[in-house]
C-alpha cells in the first residue's frame, strides 16, 4: 500500500513539473516504447503460451502487431491531435477569438485484461502516453507470464515517476482504486467495472470502461452462407472464444437454420482446432473452464461439447434448440460455445435483442440491405460489422467502445488521444475596445440593442 501511495504521489509530482507535455517528449517515448517491444518480441511470445497455449502467429498477429500500429499512427498524428484548435466566435463576444487547448488529464490508471493480455494494457497505455499523461498500469494477474514480461519491460527502462506497472491480484487492485486518479481506463467484466466505477466516484474520476455483454450475430435468408460460415467460425473459436467482442449467441432464420448448421459443422470440422496446430488456446485457468463447461447442455449439444480439463480444454461446441431461458444465455460466455436460436420474423428477432442489456457488438450477415439498415438502425451495440466478425476493431479509424452495461467511453488513434485529454477552451479578448451594453445601467436603448442581438 505504502508503494502504491508513493508512486502515485510521485507520478502526481512528476506530471505537475510539466514534464510529460512537450509533444517532443511524448514521440521520444513512444519510440522507446516501441523499441522495447521488439527487444522483447520474443521474450512476449513464450511467456503467453505458458499461460495459456496461445501461438506465435496469433500473439503476433492478435496483440503485438496491432500495438506497433497503434505507436507509428500515433507518432505520425500526434501533433495535429494536440493542436490548439481555432473556432468562430459569435458576435456578442466581437472583436474576441476563440480556441481550444488540448490538455493531459494527469494521472492515469490502466486496468488491463487477462485475455488479449499484452493488447489490452499496453493499447490504452499509447494514448495515455500520446496525451501527455503518466501511468500506472495494473495487468491482469491471470496469465503470470505476460504479467510479469510487462513489469519488466516497463519498471526496468522507464521511470516509476512516469510509468509504473503494478502487479498483484484483488488486495492490489483495491489499494490502487483507493488512490486519486485524473483518469481511470478499464478492461474487463461488466460486475468488476461496476466496483471501478464506484471507486472512481468518490474522487469524481472520469473513467472509460471497455466491458463486454452478449454479442449477437444475425444470418438472415439472403446471405453468403458459406463466406458467412467461413468468417463466423475464425471470429467465434479465436483465442477459444476468450474475445469480448466474439459473436456470443447466433439468431438464424429458420428457413436457413439447417443449410448454416451444416455449413458451420463442414467449416468447424475443416480446422484443426488445436494447441499443437497453433490455432486455439487453453482456457485461462480451472476456475473459467468450470464456468464455461457448466454452460454445455448436454441435451442441446448439437457438436463437440467435449472438456478435457486437464489440459484445460473444450472443444468448438454448437447448441441448438436453444432459448433465453438457457444457462447459456444467462451471461457473456466468453468460451468455445455457440448456441444457436432460430427466428421467424426479423421484428421478432430484434426485438429479443432489444430486451435485453445493449451488446459490445452485433453482427449481421446479409446480403439484403432493408435487413441491414433495421438491424444497424434498430438495435444500440458499440459497435459491429456487417458480413464479418471481430474485424471492426482492427480498424482505428472506428472507434472502439461499449454502450449502457457493455461499456462508458471509446478509444483506438485520436478517439484513444480524447480519452486521456481535456480540452481546454479559451475566450481571448481584446483592450481595445469594450461595448457598453451588458453594463449597468440598464437602459432601454441597451435592451433593444441586445435583443437584436440575441434573436
Amino acid at each position: 500500500m505504502e508503494n502504491i501511495e508513493k508512486i502515485v504521489t510521485d507520478q502526481r509530482a512528476y506530471f505537475s513539473n510539466e514534464a510529460t507535455k512537450p509533444i517532443d517528449f511524448r514521440v521520444q517515448q513512444l519510440k522507446k516504447l516501441k523499441s522495447l517491444l521488439k527487444a522483447h518480441e520474443q521474450e512476449m511470445i513464450e511467456g503467453i503460451y505458458l499461460d495459456f497455449k496461445k501461438s506465435e502467429f496469433d500473439a503476433y498477429t492478435n496483440e503485438i502487431a496491432l500495438l506497433y500500429s497503434d505507436i507509428d499512427e500515433a507518432i505520425r498524428k500526434i501533433k495535429r491531435w494536440a493542436k490548439v484548435r481555432r473556432v468562430s466566435t459569435n458576435m456578442v463576444n466581437f472583436p474576441a477569438k476563440s480556441y481550444i487547448i488540448p490538455e493531459p488529464l494527469g494521472v492515469s490508471l490502466i486496468i488491463g485484461a487477462w485475455n488479449y493480455p499484452y493488447q489490452l494494457s499496453f493499447a490504452p497505455m499509447i494514448p495515455a502516453i500520446a496525451a501527455g499523461c503518466t501511468v500506472v498500469l495494473k495487468p491482469s494477474e491471470l496469465p503470470s507470464n505476460t504479467s510479469r514480461i510487462m513489469a519488466k519491460i516497463i519498471n526496468e527502462n522507464f521511470d516509476p515517476k512516469y510509468i509504473a506497472v503494478v502487479e498483484g491480484g484483488v488486495s492490489e487492485t483495491t489499494a490502487l482504486l483507493e488512490q486519486k486518479f485524473d483518469k481511470i481506463f478499464f478492461t474487463g467484466s461488466v460486475p468488476i467495472g461496476k466496483i471501478v466505477y464506484q471507486a472512481a466516484a468518490k474522487h469524481l474520476t472520469p473513467v472509460t470502461l471497455e466491458l463486454g455483454g452478449k454479442s449477437p450475430a444475425f444470418i438472415t435468408e439472403k446471405v453468403n452462407m458459406k463466406m458467412a460460415v467461413k468468417r463466423l467460425v475464425w471470429a467465434k473459436f479465436l483465442n477459444a472464444g476468450q474475445t469480448c467482442i466474439a459473436p456470443d449467441y447466433i439468431l438464424v432464420h429458420r428457413s436457413v437454420k439447417q443449410q448454416f448448421l451444416d455449413a458451420l459443422i463442414a467449416e468447424i470440422n475443416a480446422n484443426e482446432f488445436s494447441f499443437e496446430a497453433g490455432t486455439y488456446t487453453q482456457i485461462i485457468n480451472d476456475k473459467n473452464m468450470e464456468r464455461v463447461a457448466e454452460l454445455i447442455d448436454p441435451a442441446k449439444v448439437y457438436h463437440g461439447g467435449k472438456v478435457n480439463r486437464e489440459n484445460r480444454y473444450i472443444e468448438p461446441t454448437v447448441m441448438t434448440d436453444v432459448d433465453f431461458n438457457d444457462k447459456v444465455m444467462q451471461e457473456e460466455i466468453f468460451g468455445p460455445i455457440l448456441p444457436v436460436i432460430e427466428y421467424d420474423n426479423l421484428s421478432e428477432a430484434i426485438g429479443w435483442v432489444k430486451d435485453r442489456p445493449r451488446p459490445l457488438s452485433c453482427y449481421v450477415f446479409t446480403e439484403d440491405k432493408a435487413i441491414k439498415n433495421r438491424v444497424l438502425s434498430e438495435i444500440s451495440f458499440g459497435g459491429g460489422a456487417v458480413n464479418d466478425g471481430i474485424m471492426h476493431i482492427s480498424n482505428p479509424n472506428l472507434p472502439f467502445g461499449g454502450v449502457g452495461d457493455s461499456g462508458i467511453g471509446s478509444y483506438h488513434s485520436e478517439a484513444g488521444f480524447k480519452a486521456f485529454t481535456h480540452y481546454k477552451c479559451i475566450l481571448d479578448k481584446p483592450t481595445w475596445i469594450e461595448f457598453p451594453l451588458k453594463y449597468y445601467p440598464h437602459t432601454p436603448f441597451k435592451f433593444k440593442w441586445i435583443k437584436r442581438l440575441l434573436s
